[in-house]
C-alpha cells in the first residue's frame, strides 16, 4: 500500500497574525467542525481514526456534540495513562473513501486569573504525577536539573520559583517559523539540537520540563487559539502550559506566545513591549482559547500499530495498521472551521 500522509504541516500552527492582546468583550463562542477524509489506496482494507474529545471545565462549556460519517463504529474513550479523552472511529472494511465530521459548540470564558495565592509546598496527591519524567519531558536529565537550578536561583517561595522558570523559558528559547506544525514537543532536543528554537509544543515542553525539575507540577494544554471570526481555523492549533500553585490551583502561562509576539514585533528581551507581553501571558488571558486535551506526552491507543503519539492535538489515523505521518501533507486531509455565534 502506498504511504499516506496528513495535510497538517502547511496549515497548523502557522498563525499568520497574533491575536489582539486585549480582553475583548465580544462573545467567544460558536460551533467548531472537523471534516476528515482519508484518500486511501484501492487495496486498503481497514482504517482507524482518533480525535481529541474536548470536555467542559472552568474555562469552557462544551455542548451539542455531533459525529457523522461512513464509519462502522465510533465511541468516546479515556486513556488512564495520559488522561486523554478521545473519539475513535473505525472502518472494518473500506468500500469508499473514509470520511468523518465531528462538531461541538463551545462557549469559551478564558480570562485573566485572580491574584495568585501561594499556599506553601504541600501538594495534593492528584497533582504529583505532573512532576514525573518521561521520554518527552526528561525531568531527571542532568542538563535539565542544572537549568532548573539556574531558573530558580535565589528564589525561595513556590510562586517565585514558578515565575523564575517562566522568565527563564522566555529568555532561553525563541520561535523558529521554519519548524513544522507546532513542533515535536521534545524538551531536550529543543534545548540542545535546536538551540532553544521551536514552536509552541517545543517551548511549552521546555517550561514544563524545567518546572517539574524544580519541583513544580506542570502540564501541557493542547488546543486552539483563534480570533473568533467565522471561517477556516485549521491553522489555529496551539499549545500552552499550566503549573500547579498550592493555595490557588492550576495557573495558565504561555511563554510560546510571548516568543511569538517578540518575533512578529521584532522585540528584544529588554524592550518594554516584551515585558508587557510577558505579563499578558502570565496567569491567564482573555483570548478565545479551546482546550482539546490535557493528556500527557506519549499517547498509546489500544490496538495501535504505530509509535506512541508525541502529543495528542492533531487527528491521528492508521490504515491497514500503518500510522499516517501528520507532519507531511499528502493524502490524509482535514479542516477545522468555526461558525461564530
Amino acid at each position: 500500500m502506498r504511504k499516506l500522509f496528513l495535510a497538517v504541516v502547511a496549515l497548523c500552527c502557522l498563525c499568520i497574525g497574533q491575536p489582539a492582546l486585549s480582553a475583548d468583550a465580544a462573545p467567544k463562542s460558536g460551533v467548531i467542525t472537523y471534516n476528515v477524509a482519508l484518500n486511501v489506496a484501492p487495496e486498503s482494507k481497514t482504517a482507524t481514526l482518533y480525535l481529541p474529545y474536548p470536555l467542559s471545565d472552568r474555562n469552557q462549556d462544551i455542548s451539542d456534540v455531533k459525529v457523522s460519517g461512513n464509519f462502522d463504529a465510533q465511541g468516546v474513550y479515556h486513556d488512564p495513562k495520559t488522561g486523554s479523552m478521545y473519539l475513535k472511529a473505525q472502518w472494518s472494511r473500506i468500500t469508499e473513501k473514509p470520511v468523518l465530521t465531528f462538531s461541538f459548540h463551545v462557549n469559551s470564558h478564558y480570562t485573566k486569573g485572580a491574584a495568585l495565592k501561594d499556599g506553601g509546598n504541600a501538594l495534593p496527591v492528584d497533582v504529583t504525577p505532573y512532576l514525573a519524567a518521561n521520554d518527552y519531558l526528561p525531568v531527571d536529565h542532568p542538563k535539565v536539573k542544572e537549568l532548573a537550578a539556574q531558573a530558580t536561583r535565589d528564589r525561595t517561595t513556590y510562586l517565585d520559583r514558578a515565575r523564575g522558570v517562566y522568565e527563564w523559558t522566555i529568555a532561553n528559547t525563541h520561535r523558529d517559523p521554519d519548524v513544522k506544525g507546532c513542533g515535536l514537543g521534545q524538551a531536550i532536543r529543543t534545548l540542545t539540537e535546536a538551540n532553544g528554537g521551536g514552536k509552541c509544543a517545543d517551548i511549552s515542553s521546555v517550561f514544563i520540563t524545567v518546572a517539574r525539575a524544580a519541583g513544580i507540577p506542570a502540564r501541557d494544554v493542547f488546543g486552539l487559539r483563534t480570533s473568533g471570526k467565522s471561517g477556516d481555523i485549521t491553522g489555529d492549533f496551539h499549545c500552552w502550559a499550566e503549573f500547579y500553585l498550592p493555595g490557588t490551583g492550576w495557573v495558565m502561562v504561555d511563554p510560546a506566545d510571548v516568543r511569538k509576539a517578540m518575533l512578529l514585533e521584532k522585540l528584544e528581551l529588554k524592550d518594554a513591549a516584551t515585558r508587557e507581553r510577558t505579563e499578558f501571558f502570565w496567569n491567564g488571558d482573555a483570548l478565545f482559547r479551546i482546550a482539546l486535551n490535557r493528556g500527557e506526552h506519549g499517547v498509546e491507543f489500544p490496538g495501535m500499530q504505530g509509535a506512541p503519539v508525541g502529543y495528542f492535538m492533531y487527528p491521528y489515523a492508521e490504515v491497514d495498521g500503518e500510522a499516517l505521518d501528520y507532519f507531511d501533507p499528502k493524502d490524509f486531509s482535514f479542516s477545522v472551521t468555526l461558525k461564530a455565534d
